[in-house]
């Protein structure tokens, strides 16, 4: 099939709630093709979540060999492959236990209800989260994602949400109250335009989670397995929180998510507070286990660290030689070139010329590529960015202040 007839099928039977702009067939590494031959440079990368690359061998031997063994058998029975993976995680971040489900938004929902779990007895469910944050989809995270555009038609929303100034301290202060069981943030705001948290507003965070004797959740689903040079971001601050959550990175392409707790929260959600059918199956837990071994084999996060300061690097002259391209910012592999006119012209223009990436907070050129890329790789992303942005005339109308 071409692009044209796929497009067309996919306009007949699917809901209207996506506008691709290609139809991409196969994917090797860094790069992917589309229905009609065409090889573009992947720094999308999933939105984030082709962390060790499209089709590496070893997680694909790693999937088709569990897929022949046993994909499924629910959580009513015990499987050898979670308790491994969930080893795996605390060994390599908080230290408690895991719980495993299938996407971001189901793992920030696991999040929620932990924090209302833990809270309950002495009145506290409510949340404070930040503005341009973004949680998922679903109700309850759509709530706690502070941008509106998300939430426009969805009224009425679920209660036990506060959204606060994003890095404003003392905003979060003047939120607590008798009903604040927990702060959610990320340590790099994705959606909201590759916005990492400052150190001091993070430890600050801690600190007051701490005298109010409140929960500081993280969610990682974007930083996780790697992203950042790091495990997990925190980890890059020095700031530990009560709990996180996951996903993304974390299969390499295959749907899993979870969430894992410090030992003192880990026993919180117990049989029958919180289920899912599909989550932690043996074939998930395989890829993620692969996804483990591919990052620590490879030195992925080094690579992350190094080639995102590279990348970075390559980019900042952009911010002098034009005055519509504001900063570069990001930490590892998640950066975004942050821009005063909408980002979805340089998207086009890039994608035009074999890059992929991806327009985010209507103003940033969002950059995710797998944690495989390798320096040339950088270097040519950086080459056709830097000639796109030479192309760039953007109208006076559309420049931001």
């Amino acid at each position: 099939m071409n692009t044209e007839e796929i497009s067309a099928m996919q306009q007949r039977y699917l809901m209207p709630t996506y506008a691709p702009s290609l139809a991409l067939v196969r994917g090797e590494g860094v790069r992917v093709w589309d229905a009609e031959g065409a090889e573009y440079l992947d720094f999308a990368g999933g939105v984030a979540s082709i962390s060790v690359g499209h089709c590496h061998p070893v997680l694909v031997e790693a999937i088709r060999e569990q897929s022949g063994r046993l994909m499924h058998v629910s959580n009513l029975y015990y499987n050898e492959v979670q308790p491994r993976l969930a080893e795996a995680i605390s060994q390599r971040s908080l230290g408690g236990r895991c719980f495993f489900c299938n996407s971001g938004a189901e793992a920030n929902e696991g999040l929620i209800k932990l924090a209302r779990r833990w809270g309950h007895g002495a009145g506290r469910y409510e949340v404070i989260t930040l503005e341009g944050s973004f949680h998922g989809r679903t109700l309850a995270t759509l709530t706690a994602t502070g941008q509106q555009k998300v939430k426009t038609g969805f009224d009425p929303l679920p209660a036990g949400f506060v959204t606060v100034a994003y890095g404003d301290l003392e905003a979060v202060r003047a939120a607590v109250s008798e009903r604040t069981a927990a702060v959610l943030v990320e340590v790099v705001q994705g959606e909201g335009g590759v916005r990492p948290l400052e150190i001091a507003y993070l430890e600050g965070l801690r600190e007051l989670c701490d005298e109010a004797g409140i929960l500081l959740l993280l969610d990682e689903v974007q930083t996780g397995f790697g992203r950042t040079g790091y495990w997990f971001g925190y980890q890059g601050y020095g700031v530990q929180p009560d709990a996180l959550s996951m996903a993304k990175g974390m299969g390499g392409g295959f749907p899993i998510g979870g969430i894992t707790a410090a030992p003192a929260l880990s026993d919180i959600l117990t049989a029958g507070t919180h289920a899912t059918t599909f989550g932690g199956t043996p074939l998930a837990c395989a890829a993620a286990l692969a996804v483990i071994d591919i990052i620590e084999t490879e030195g992925l996060l080094e690579r992350a660290r190094t080639l995102g300061e590279r990348l970075r690097g390559l980019l900042q002259p952009l911010v002098k030689r034009y005055d519509w391209v504001e900063a570069v910012r990001g930490i590892g592999l998640l950066n975004g070139l942050v821009l005063r006119h909408p980002a979805v012209h340089l998207a086009r223009r890039i994608q035009e010329k074999g890059l992929l990436a991806i327009p985010t907070a209507h103003i940033v050129l969002r950059l995710a590529p797998p944690l495989t890329v390798r320096e040339e790789d950088v270097d040519r992303a950086a080459a056709i960015i830097t000639e796109a942005c030479a192309q760039e005339t953007p109208a006076p109308e559309e420049q931001h202040p």
